[in-house]
């Protein structure tokens, strides 16, 4: 920790927020100069909404904040960004089809006789990609082509730019390598030495007790913990986050492994997926690892119609039969869903609500005529809540306002209301919080127990 860290450069005091109901109630703490405070807790606990109050993103209900002594109301994200408060959030804020050094300094590109100077900006881009360790990448590089971990220092180097006294990162490190992890920490390490305060979010607790000096935990909106990181192990932090102790292991209980019900052979697709083969049996979980770009996801995405594959074939039931699957709606047709690791692009429409989010993949059994029985959708989300737990105010919800653990609860929800008898999960606890990791793996068990055939890539 640097000399300075006893400086307090932002307190919050007494927040509060409501919706339709309470998501944060009094939560009062201090940041520290050259510190890493750890937030975590269960998904829904408030950590994202105590993030955006700090980011301007959000108007507290109850409850003020100072900053640098001052008070602090911030009115918008830009209004927190000019007195030094920045965000990195998870989905990154980058222009893929932009250069490094134009993504760098977008909404101030220096310009002469009303061209860019492109001398000018890429001088400036050096300097900005130096101080995260990027010297050896050329500014003119379109981000696009720039692996995530690299990406992710472009956004820190970006919120560096100017004056920033406090830095927020939203679960930096769910995308990346475990070389780009360590890239992240030495980055981390070169801010507190500068003096920069950060906010730390992250449900990975191994990495908490390298980064953090101090650590916050809330659940169900309140803050239950707020002391130095050194004092608190584990286990003991999955206790507070979830009000209960959690088991090392799930006990899937008694199961039947029948026979054969998902057969795949020899598929390929170009150089990302490479003959193979493999076989799932009913009640059986089959597990895939491997590095991030290992061919993983696209492996499921040719079992789902989601990509064609050059050859290969993919076979149901026992006896095994093949089957023709061009797209998605052949493999829904054919009992197969997919439970993409990407949930937010390619899972949920988030400006829907649960109901219609769940309803997606079951129109034929809640409406007729080409017209939608909003009573069977409601009732429909409502078995869905129920069974998978989703923290919600209710079905009319709109899912983007949903924690991640939720949000993922009701992309598996929207899928087991059509029984599909194989089902792939890709990273289905990414991004989630321990608490309802484990409601998933338990999940799984029972949907084995039900004679489904799970296909999961998972890192964890």
């Amino acid at each position: 920790m640097s000399p300075s860290a006893q400086a307090a450069v932002l307190s919050v005091s007494g927040i509060g927020k409501t919706y339709a109901q309470p998501v944060l109630s009094d939560i009062t703490l201090t940041l520290n100069r050259g510190e890493v405070l750890a937030l975590t807790g269960e998904n829904g606990a408030g950590k994202s909404t105590l993030s955006k109050i700090i980011g301007g993103l959000v108007t507290p209900t109850t409850g003020h904040m100072q900053f640098n002594g001052q008070d602090y109301q911030p009115g918008s994200r830009t209004q927190a960004e000019a007195l030094g408060v920045r965000m990195v959030m998870q989905e990154l804020n980058l222009l893929p089809t932009l250069t490094v050094a134009e993504n760098l300094f977008l909404h101030n590109l220096p310009s002469q006789g009303g061209w860019i100077n492109r001398k000018q900006l890429r001088k400036a881009a050096i300097e900005a990609m130096a101080q995260v360790g990027l010297d050896a990448i050329d500014p003119d590089t379109l981000v696009g082509s720039l692996g995530i971990g690299h990406q992710q220092m472009v956004e820190i180097a970006r919120n560096l730019i100017g004056d920033c006294h406090v830095l927020i990162l939203d679960e930096p490190t769910a995308m990346l390598t475990a070389r780009e992890v360590e890239m992240l920490f030495e980055q981390i390490t070169r801010l507190q030495a500068r003096g920069v305060a950060i906010i730390y979010i992250s449900h990975r607790l191994e990495e908490l007790a390298r980064v953090a000096q101090r650590i916050a935990v809330l659940r169900d909106g309140k803050l239950v913990c707020a002391e130095p990181m050194a004092n608190y192990n584990s286990e003991q932090l999955v206790t507070l986050m979830v009000g209960r102790e959690l088991g090392e292991q799930i006990d899937l209980g008694p199961r039947t492994i029948g026979g054969p019900a998902l057969t795949v052979k020899g598929l390929t697709r170009s150089d990302k997926v490479r003959d193979v083969s493999f076989e799932v049996r009913a009640g059986e979980i089959y597990g895939i690892s491997g590095l991030i770009g290992a061919g993983r996801t696209e492996l499921l995405r040719l079992i789902f119609g989601a990509d064609l594959a050059d050859s290969g074939t993919v076979a149901l039931g026992s006896p095994a039969k093949v089957v023709s699957i061009r797209s998605p709606v052949d493999a829904v047709g054919h009992g197969i869903a997919l439970i993409t690791e990407d949930r937010k692009g390619e899972g949920l429409l988030l400006t829907q609500s649960i109901s219609a989010n769940i309803a997606l993949g079951n129109m034929p059994e809640i409406s007729g005529g080409g017209v939608v029985n909003s009573r069977d959708e409601t009732a429909l989300a409502k078995r869905q809540i129920d069974a998978m737990r989703i923290r919600s105010s209710s079905p009319a919800q709109l899912v983007s306002e949903l924690s991640g653990g939720n949000q993922q609860k009701v992309v598996i929800g929207r899928w087991l209301e059509r029984d599909c008898q194989v089902m792939l999960f890709d990273e289905p606890t990414r991004g989630i919080d321990v608490g309802a990791k484990f409601d998933i793996y338990a999940l799984l068990g029972e949907l084995t127990r039900q004679g489904k055939a799970l296909v999961v890539v998972s890192s964890d």
